[in-house]
Parts: C-alpha cells; structure tokens; sequence
C-alpha cells in the first residue's frame, strides 16, 4: 500500500495545480498521486499558516515532512529574509515542493531526509510540522522529541494536530522534552501548539 510518507516514485502520475490565497499573496502549487491532500490545501496547514502569521517566526526555518511544500513556501514568502529549509522522505513530494519553490518564487532548501537523518544543523529558530500522522506515534514523537537538539536556544517547535489524532498527548509528549508546551490556536478540532527551548 502507498503512503505519503513512503518512497512511492512508482505510483502512476497524475498531476495537477491547486491555487489559493493567502495574507495577501496568491499561491500556485502542482500536486500528484502520492501525496498528502493532493486535492486542496488542507485545513489544518491553512489554521496552521493563520496561527504563525501572528507569530514572531525567528530567520532559520526547518519544515519537516514538508510534503508539495505548502507551509514552507508559504512561509518564506511572508518571510522573504528567512532561511527556510523542507524535508520529507518522499521524492514524489520533494520533487513537487521544488517546482512549487520556483513556481511562487521563493528560494528555499529542500532535502530529502527520513526525519533529521539529513540535517545536521541545530541551529534552528523554528521548527514547524505538520506530521505524517499514518506513519503512526511512534515517527510523530521522534519528530517532536528530536527538534530540541536542532533548534537554536530560544528556538520554537510548532505543531500541528487534530485532537482526534491525540493533540493532548503530543503536547504531553512534548512538554515532556522541552519543559513546556502551550496550545496558541484552536479551530475545529486542530490544536495549534508551541514550546520553546
């Protein structure tokens, strides 16, 4: 079975380009077969996106599981001097956060990596995911517990996640790690958290 989160490059393609707007920019992303919410943006990344547009988001940004690359070109759009770095395990997904980079304009890094496999920074001045909740609790929580050693002192992790899909405990999960984790937005069932190191 494919997965979203899995190396799914022998999927059969069928591309196609979803638009929306956001703050005051409109955005243009192709997506495919094999990735998350192919069909529209989702609604717990545009939550999300509202939720850190009123944040003081720091100038080194790391998206993990960045998929077609929504949050993390919208991001460095609104934040044109941040560094924004985007991982994910999926090529299918890396290949279109690329084109979907170009397409809107913005330079970023995208690497692929299964979790921080690849990422050796630990300077980071924010974290932000959106997490591969099929992957199961287990890739969630590493994401979470590991984003501490790869942020800067001061830094911020920023979550994601419906409360359905165990919101309450990813934030005990977190504040078991980073001493702290504070619920900032709450929208139909999405839970918005944040911690700092």
């Amino acid at each position: 079975m494919n997965h979203y989160f899995t190396d799914n490059r022998q999927l059969a393609q069928n591309r196609k380009e979803i638009t929306f707007r956001f703050s005051c920019f409109k955005f243009s992303f192709i997506t495919d077969n094999g990735v998350f919410s192919k069909e529209y943006v989702d609604y717990g990344s545009m939550i999300f996106l509202e939720a850190l547009e009123k944040e003081k988001l720091g100038n080194n940004l790391l998206d993990v599981g960045c998929g077609y690359g929504t949050l993390g070109v919208v991001l460095k759009k609104m934040n044109p001097a941040s560094k924004v770095t985007m991982i994910d395990v999926n090529p299918r997904a890396l290949e279109l956060a690329a084109i979907n980079a170009e397409k809107n304009e913005t330079e970023v890094d995208i690497r692929q990596s299964d979790i921080y496999e690849k990422v050796s920074e630990d300077n980071f001045t924010d974290i932000i995911t959106n997490p591969p909740i099929r992957a199961g609790k287990a890739v969630i929580y590493k994401i979470f517990d590991e984003a501490y050693e790869h942020l800067a002192a001061g830094g911020h992790l920023y979550v994601v996640i419906r409360k359905q899909h165990g919101a309450l405990s990813a934030q005990k999960e977190i504040a078991s790690v980073f001493g702290n984790c504070d619920i900032i937005h709450k929208d139909r069932g999405y839970f918005v958290l944040k911690s700092t190191k």
